[in-house]
């Protein structure tokens, strides 16, 4: 009898501390994973975060949605949005767009609709500082369209479609457009985008009442370097970009007011001797000290400190423990950077010294089929 009663007793203990697992990984900040589907993925996966220990939870697939491998979120959270890097979609050269809302308790997403891209291959999106608008960047196509969002969270047919100025020649001399991202100034009054086709920073006025473009320059990098992605400095003075095929990043000067671009400093991404690969991702630390960029090739996070005039200057450079790192984010709190192998199927988890900007790995690998996004959901407090 006692043996039995212990035995109750252990399977009770080993219950309420599975509930209480269980709750603590509900209450984990929401981690969404863009992929390419195919065998090892069908969509959109999801992941607790414990923001304490750098722990990922898995909570498996969330939405079922082709090639989603580019994700964002409004401010509160209740909506995600994902392009379909598809080279077809209703009989025409265009990928496509969805809106899902999220079920910030089960992580699941429920799929709102679906409008066509505009342009073939889809590959980065970005929600205007309203989050009246999302903009979407087609790599193939060589575009980027402008979607208005309703209030209740779904896309309405284009209102703009933009690309860079035809006069612009690649480096073959000839027009090669490929929109590869798409964001908003701090001031909402531009648009400005990445094209890697023409290697140049694209800048649109933006008519947020109207969801109108007005194109409005660009600043040129080295030729056939070709411009990724990019991000702002938190003080709106610099803008930094990745350049795919050169592997560098270029500091731009952002003159607010006027609305101009105007290319500064630039530093390699690669350490001395290595010639191959390319980039993918890059991101500023929230407090403006550090940048971040991705080596697919080298398998590596560059790590900069961020100087005088924005120039930066290399701290570190830290194995992804996976092949091409496509994609990584810095969570909100600045103290962990997530890092997606797209290649060896994994997610990475990096702790980041709030002193020096330099990476240490966290934890075990965790398994995502083909992951190519990172997002980290906002909390919507």
């Amino acid at each position: 009898m006692n043996m039995k009663i212990a035995g109750i007793l252990l399977s009770l203990c080993a219950l309420a501390a599975g509930v209480g697992s269980q709750s603590e990984a509900r209450t984990g900040r929401l981690v969404y994973i863009g992929t390419y589907t195919g065998e090892a993925s069908k969509g959109i996966y999801a992941f607790r975060f414990d923001d304490g220990t750098g722990a990922l939870a898995s909570v498996g697939l969330v939405g079922e949605t082709p090639s989603p491998s580019f994700l964002t979120a409004n401010g509160n959270g209740r909506f995600l949005y994902a392009v379909n890097e598809l080279q077809t979609f209703g009989g025409e050269p265009s990928g496509s767009v969805t809106a899902f809302t999220v079920d910030s308790a089960t992580a699941k997403l429920t799929e709102l609709n679906v409008q066509p891209s505009k342009g073939a291959g889809p590959c980065h999106l970005a929600l205007d500082r309203t989050g009246h608008y999302l903009a979407v960047a087609n790599y193939n196509g060589g575009n980027f369209a402008l979607f208005p969002v309703s209030a209740d969270g779904r896309l309405q047919p284009a209102s703009a479609v933009v690309a860079g100025d035809a006069t612009e020649p690649g480096p073959s001399g000839k027009i090669v457009r490929l929109g590869h991202s798409v964001g908003f100034d701090a001031t909402n009054k531009y648009m400005i985008a990445a094209d890697k086709g023409l290697s140049r920073m694209l800048v649109w006025a933006f008519d947020a009442s109207t969801g109108t473009l007005t194109s409005h320059g660009s600043a040129a990098l080295a030729p056939g370097s070709g411009a990724r992605h990019y991000a702002f400095h938190p003080s709106g003075q610099w803008l930094f970009t990745i350049t795919e095929q050169g592997a560098t990043i270029d500091t731009l000067a952002w003159d607010q007011k006027a609305g101009t671009l105007r290319p500064l400093s630039r530093v390699s991404t690669r350490p001395e001797g290595v010639t191959t690969g390319s980039t993918a991702e890059i991101a500023v630390h929230p407090n403006g000290r550090f940048v971040y960029g991705s080596n697919r090739g080298h398998d590596s996070i560059a790590v900069f400190s961020v100087g005088a005039n924005g120039a930066l200057t290399l701290v570190e450079h830290e194995s992804t423990r996976g092949q091409t790192p496509r994609n990584f984010a810095i969570d909100p709190t600045g103290k962990w950077l997530i890092a997606a192998n797209q290649r060896s199927n994994s997610l990475a988890v990096f702790s980041i010294d709030q002193s020096t900007g330099a990476l240490s790995p966290v934890g075990p690998l965790s398994n995502v089929g083909a992951p190519v996004c990172v997002l980290f959901m906002p909390s919507g407090e």
